[in-house]
């Protein structure tokens, strides 16, 4: 029987390895199954007996590819690839008639990884990711464990390799919190491990995971693919979780202060008698505000649309005030009622995806203005047509000085001086080949400043406007812009629904006009 300290032709091979080699050139030594235990990296920990299936092939034909292990103090091996199938050869072995010459078993001895844990783990979830039947909750776990016991360098790589964005192992331990049914789904439905990292932070969200599936469905059905429908619903999962979170801290502030939320449903037949204070006035007619109501009793509180108190009396006629005089209401709502209240909440709806839409949108531009590749013709063409054919528009933007976005665009550091504030030609910091870049990481910061808020202002008609129904031409032109390179970019950016709203009316147009200010 061959132990680890015999095995001096496998140390031997193994010392000269390093850690990210192809041990598809090593060579394999033989060894004794018996020898070798389940390593403590192994990344599988559900599903780690081998079935009938495994050893019957084993018995009739013997383990076909190397296993790969690590030697241990006792003199035993450690499986971190192949513990299955190590398991099949034991069995078949012991089952073997009294006389027979046991088998041994290829292995790679990776001796340089004695005392490197997480890339072992690593290493074991690639071969366990790559092969059918590892669970998700096992390949998160060892996702997560060998990401956090890495140096920067390693976790560069490997989270690389896994597929996951810069900072993505350490929401990981959150997605492990997922049920077992809901990560069975998540796997089948085609999500990768960034994606399901992505599903554990909005998953209070209802029916967050049916709109995440919708929408990878429909980058997987589109041409190219990409994950731009999938970015825009996480963006307004998001959002949504946000608006969740706000409304919770508001009812909180109001329990921490002892005021009522006054319910925004009555029982059937059951009478609203609270008013808002702006109806109210004193016995002697003075207007009642939150400052001087608080002693009320009936001192309330209702929240809006921003989550914000709307203060009421409970029950003004039984607390003294009076009611402002206002025309009758109306006995029965009518349609046009219902038609007001569909609106208001279309509103609320529209203005929430329009702000969360920005952000990846502002995601796109950064890929696009730090990428290695050649700014698209139509990108540097579109950014010098806006300081050429549109000055003010960018100078408006230009004399505020608000440097945040095209700093965040281009990576560069801002100066944390209270006192001054940065000139953006400190910005234009990168090589000549890259003055494209820059050029349209100005114009772009200048557009998202322009289109912040949902609302902006009609010139024409002097009034408010929507941006989602009624943009300017140039940002639909800005958009269309987006969604364009975004298709051209295999799909890694599309136009959410409420931008392919606002944009609707403007597809086949020639931009001209000027940004509202």
């Amino acid at each position: 029987m061959a132990t680890a300290t015999e095995s001096t032709t496998a140390d031997q091979t193994a010392e000269t390895v390093p850690a990210d080699a192809d041990e598809a050139s090593l060579t394999a030594v033989a060894l004794d199954p018996d020898t070798i235990v389940r390593d403590e990296c192994n990344a599988r920990e559900h599903d780690t007996e081998p079935d009938a299936d495994l050893i019957n092939s084993v018995k009739a034909v013997w383990v076909q590819d190397p296993v790969s292990v690590r030697p241990r103090p006792d003199g035993t091996y450690g499986a971190f690839k192949g513990w299955r199938r190590t398991q099949a050869a034991q069995i078949a072995n012991a089952a073997e008639s009294e006389g027979y010459e046991k088998r041994q078993i290829k292995a790679y001895v990776r001796a340089d990884l004695v005392g490197r844990d997480a890339w072992t783990r690593f290493l074991s979830l690639i071969e366990n990711h790559q092969r059918q039947g590892m669970s998700p909750k096992d390949t998160l776990k060892a996702a997560e464990l060998s990401l956090i016991g890495m140096d920067e360098v390693e976790q560069k790589h490997a989270a690389r390799a896994l597929g996951l964005k810069r900072g993505t192992g350490k929401r990981l331990g959150r997605a492990q919190q997922l049920d077992d049914a809901t990560l069975r789904r998540a796997s089948a439905g085609g999500m990768d491990l960034e994606q399901i990292a992505q599903l554990a932070e909005v998953e209070d969200v209802p029916r967050a995971q049916d709109r995440l599936l919708k929408a990878l469905a429909r980058d997987e059905a589109e041409e190219g693919g990409g994950r731009g429908h999938w970015d825009q619903e996480l963006a307004l999962l998001k959002a949504e979780q946000d608006d969740r979170i706000a409304r919770k801290e508001a009812v909180a502030a109001l329990e921490k202060a002892d005021i009522p939320l006054l319910p925004t449903q009555l029982a059937y037949g059951e009478k609203d008698t609270a008013h808002p204070l702006s109806e109210l006035t004193t016995p002697l007619g003075r207007s009642l505000e939150e400052h001087n109501h608080k002693g009320c009793p009936g001192h309330s509180a209702r929240l809006d649309d921003e989550n914000r108190p709307v203060w009421y009396c409970a029950d003004p006629a039984e607390y003294g005030h009076k009611v402002r005089p206002k025309p009758k209401p109306k006995p029965t709502k009518t349609a046009e009622d219902e038609e007001k209240a569909a609106e208001r909440a279309r509103t609320t709806a529209c203005n929430r995806a329009w702000k969360a839409a920005a952000g990846p949108r502002k995601e796109f531009v950064t890929r696009l203005v730090r990428g290695s590749k050649a700014l698209p013709e139509e990108a540097w063409r579109f950014a010098l047509g806006v300081l050429l054919d549109l000055p003010s528009f960018y100078g408006k933007w230009a004399q505020r000085q608000e440097a945040e976005d095209v700093a965040r665009f281009l990576g560069v550091k801002l100066r944390e001086s209270p006192f001054e504030r940065v000139r953006l030609s400190d910005l234009v910091t990168l090589s000549k080949s890259r003055t494209a870049h820059v050029l349209f990481a100005h114009v772009a910061a200048a557009f998202e400043r322009d289109m912040r808020e949902p609302k902006g202002w009609n010139d024409a008609r002097k009034q408010v406007r929507f941006l989602w129904e009624d943009p300017t031409p140039q940002q639909a032109a800005y958009l269309l812009l987006l969604e364009k390179l975004g298709q051209d970019d295999k799909g890694s950016y599309r136009l959410s629904e409420v931008e392919e709203q606002a944009v609707a009316a403007h597809r086949g147009d020639d931009a001209d006009g000027e940004p509202a200010a």
